[in-house]
């Protein structure tokens, strides 16, 4: 498998590109192509004793900055790091492009320059949470759509699933629709027409569901527009940062809290391990020909105009 990965996008770039590019070459095997300014790559790699054994470095010029208009990753800035990923995509050269720079000039990028799967209306971010029993369930749309129409949310919802299903092995994927309420009655237009929409499709889905439901692991696919989707995703990121925090404030209390920590180290571990959203290093974006990758934290984009 070739990869891609935008060198210089995202704040700790380009070290921990090429940091985690060298780690994925030894642990997966697979080939990386990291684009960006050559010079500065073999200085930095030099200086953090990076391998180049399975990188190749692709020169590019530029970074797509997020002050930077989303579509000039496909025309004004399309020589740029992250452009230059994106054309290496399209022509085929590579199986999969990654960035972890401007979430909106990669939806852009993912749906402009690799194209989007025929029939499919929006791309969206799909991030996996963690739920009770150490289990995740997925999130469309994450944060690439703030405006939604009941086709794109039904589409979202099959996407979603078939993610779910063959990505994350989950046989028969529970679809829930997010709501504020589980009655026929509640919730605005959009969520009684994407519901009417939902129960004709080849989906198994159960209804509305409400946001307190969803982390006790009662659905594997969240669906909701991107806004409400990225104000839910960022809620439960600071609860389980603050769950963290309590539990530490608690076992560290006095000798006794901190004997029983210890008795508890591994469950305490595991247990903040799941509860951290930078366990998973990104969103893939779903709905694009080529397999598309935003890495690390989700920032909102509408894409209402692409």
């Amino acid at each position: 498998m070739r990869i891609v990965i935008d060198g210089f996008g995202g704040d700790n770039a380009p070290d921990e590109i090429l940091k985690g590019a060298a780690m994925a070459v030894k642990e997966l095997g697979i080939e990386v192509s990291v684009t960006g300014d050559v010079e500065v790559l073999k200085e930095r790699m030099k200086a953090l004793s990076v391998s180049e054994n399975g990188i190749t470095l692709v020169p590019a010029e530029g970074v797509i900055t997020t002050e930077d208009p989303p579509l000039s990753v496909a025309r004004q800035k399309s020589g740029t790091s992250m452009g230059v990923a994106f054309a290496m995509l399209a022509r085929g050269e590579v199986d999969a492009a990654i960035s972890a720079g401007s979430t909106a000039a990669i939806v852009v990028g993912g749906t402009t320059v690799a194209k989007r799967i025929k029939g499919v209306k929006k791309t969206a971010l799909v991030p996996l949470m963690p739920c009770a029993g150490g289990k995740r369930y997925c999130v469309l749309d994450g944060g690439a759509n703030l405006v939604c129409t009941p086709e794109m949310l039904t589409q979202f919802a099959i996407m979603g699933s078939c993610f779910m299903e063959t990505t994350m092995g989950v046989d028969n994927p529970r679809v829930g629709l997010l709501n504020i309420g589980t009655e026929d009655e509640k919730g605005r237009e959009l969520e009684h027409e994407t519901r009417k929409m939902l129960e004709g499709v080849p989906v198994n889905f159960l209804g509305y569901v409400e946001a307190r439901e969803v982390p006790l692991g009662t659905v594997d696919v969240l669906v909701t527009d991107g806004f409400t989707g990225n104000v839910f995703l960022k809620a439960c990121e600071g609860m389980g940062v603050l769950m963290k925090d309590a539990l530490k404030s608690m076992f560290f209390a006095n000798l006794k809290t901190k004997i029983g920590a210890l008795c508890v180290k591994k469950q305490l571990t595991e247990f903040t391990r799941q509860m951290d959203y930078k366990e998973i290093g990104g969103s893939p974006l779903l709905g694009t020909a080529k397999p598309v990758f935003k890495a690390g934290l989700l920032y909102t984009y509408d894409a209402a105009d692409e």
